[in-house]
């Protein structure tokens, strides 16, 4: 799992006339954000990052000298190799490690694979697409999805996996 990249935000648009992007976040905040200075192989370098008092951010990015520019990256998703990240304790998971894992029931049935971990407030919930296409959701709690791990993918009991 280390190689993949993990896409922390993305950029919603520009943000005045000096070169600014307005960023949508998919971590933990511009705290979370701050701890990496390059993004997308080091094909952007963070020069300056504040929060925007709405729970996204404001960046600027060396390679970034004008609006102009800004506005061509719109929709940009920024990424940041999956080594980077921070270990996990025990039970913690990042959503990139989730997608593309195959599910199984804890009957053995071949469920499908994980393709999305939305957060609607009350907690992850995982959208697993069966062999015909097919899809259901499950909620990433410990009852429903006893065990999990990047080898053996999602364990899903059974009773959830209708």
């Amino acid at each position: 799992m280390s190689g993949h990249p993990v896409t922390l935000a993305a950029v919603t648009g520009a943000h005045g006339v000096t070169g600014e992007v307005r960023l949508k976040l998919f971590g933990e905040g511009v705290a979370a954000l701050k701890r990496y200075r390059a993004f997308n192989d080091s094909s952007l370098t963070l020069e300056k990052l504040r929060d925007d008092g709405k729970g996204g951010a404001i960046a600027r990015f060396a390679e970034v000298p004008d609006r102009t520019v800004a506005e061509k990256l719109r929709g940009l998703a920024l990424t940041v190799p999956r080594s980077a990240l921070p270990p996990l304790d025990e039970g913690e998971y990042y959503h990139a490690d989730l997608i593309g894992l195959p599910a199984v029931s804890t009957t053995g049935e071949a469920l499908g694979t994980c393709i999305a971990v939305e957060n609607y407030g009350a907690g992850d919930v995982l959208e697993i697409e069966r062999s015909d296409g097919k899809r259901f959701m499950v909620p990433m709690r410990e009852e429903a999805v006893p065990e999990w791990s990047d080898l053996a993918g999602l364990l899903i009991d059974a009773g959830y996996a209708e």
